[in-house]
């Protein structure tokens, strides 16, 4: 059983993809717990003068790691669920759950062809779950980093404290900790073709004026670089942002002493039109359908209706997408406590 990643056969008209309506939100505190409120987010400060943004400043004392195995887990999308389901049918008419993460592997697939991921299915009262599952290398890359590439990530989050307030008319503490633990996570209901999709997202900010349109469309996500992005650094951040229905990106442009020194903000809509006109220029049309293709694919194999069968979804590097099914497996992936509360 597999499917094909290969562009071209993508390239057609493209499937329809709703507007995407916001359901909910929830929050990660600093020590990693699930908080079904909107404390953790954040409201974008514009900078009063050029910038000048040390991302490096704090790495040896104000900064907390996380967990990063979490990122693997569905738990923080299941306990919004759980914490939903008495007081809405948050999963009426959802065919699919996810994250925004693995809906942004599928919609850059046709044009990546040298990542490689493994996705797990499992098929539970009438819902398909889909999570993530950690390649070995993957594994071994994050738990031997060097210190230049803690560097670099740390760095990454660092910029979000100069341009974000925790109040909305209150300034940005550019002295304040980075702790990779807290996020704020926006939970979007959509529809992609024929495909019901209910999934969660980190969304860095959102624009602190009152009047400001209703959410995602307030939202901001906050990116660095040291040039111009690439077209495959383009094509993630336009799926990141897209998939949340996300309309702008702030850039910050960094030198080699990673330190902010300009600005940009990119209109997600007109991203697709940036690499226009090249070879290998980026089509939404084909990042869509093949995602709904893909996910028509699982609806045909994964069939059986067991929170303890995973189908396993891997995509090699430079090869189709290939499916096998495991039972009672390293791979499943749904907590008893949520299987108990849903039955």
């Amino acid at each position: 059983m597999y499917i094909s990643t290969q562009k071209e056969h993508y390239d057609k008209d493209m499937v329809p993809f709703d507007q995407r309506v916001e359901v909910g939100s929830f929050s990660i505190d600093s020590e990693g717990r699930f908080r079904h409120d909107r404390s953790q987010l954040k409201y974008y400060v514009e900078p009063d003068q050029a910038p000048h943004f040390d991302l490096r400043d704090g790495y040896n004392d104000h900064y907390v790691k996380s967990d990063e195995s979490q990122k693997f887990c569905m738990d923080h999308i299941l306990r919004w669920i759980l914490a939903n389901k008495a007081s809405s049918d948050c999963l009426r008419d959802v065919d699919f759950v996810t994250s925004r993460g693995r809906l942004t592997k599928l919609l850059t697939t046709p044009y990546d062809k040298v990542s490689s991921w493994s996705l797990a299915v499992t098929k539970f009262q009438g819902i398909l779950y889909i999570n993530e599952i950690e390649r070995e290398a993957a594994r071994e890359n994050r738990l031997c980093r060097t210190d230049n590439e803690e560097r670099l990530i740390y760095s990454v989050q660092n910029f979000q404290k100069y341009l974000c307030s925790d109040e909305i008319d209150g300034p940005p503490d550019s002295n304040g900790v980075v702790n990779f633990n807290e996020a704020f996570f926006s939970v979007v209901q959509s529809c992609l073709s024929n495909h019901s999709l209910l999934f969660c997202g980190v969304v860095d900010c959102r624009d602190k004026n009152p009047d400001a349109l209703n959410p995602p469309v307030c939202y901001f996500n906050l990116k660095t670089t040291k040039k111009d992005p690439s077209k495959f650094l383009l094509l993630k951040w336009w799926a990141q942002s897209f998939l949340l229905g996300v309309p702008r990106i702030i850039t910050g442009f960094r030198n080699d002493d990673d330190v902010v020194v300009s600005m940009k903000t990119y209109e997600v809509s007109d991203i697709p039109g940036l690499v226009q006109g090249e070879v290998n220029c980026l089509k939404p049309s084909v990042c869509l359908n093949f995602c709904s293709d893909f996910l028509s694919f699982v609806k045909s194999v994964a069939t059986e209706d067991n929170p303890r069968v995973v189908y396993r979804f891997l995509r090699p590097c430079r090869s189709d997408v290939i499916c096998t099914v495991h039972k009672d497996s390293s791979y499943s992936f749904l907590p008893h406590w949520y299987v108990k509360e849903m039955i």
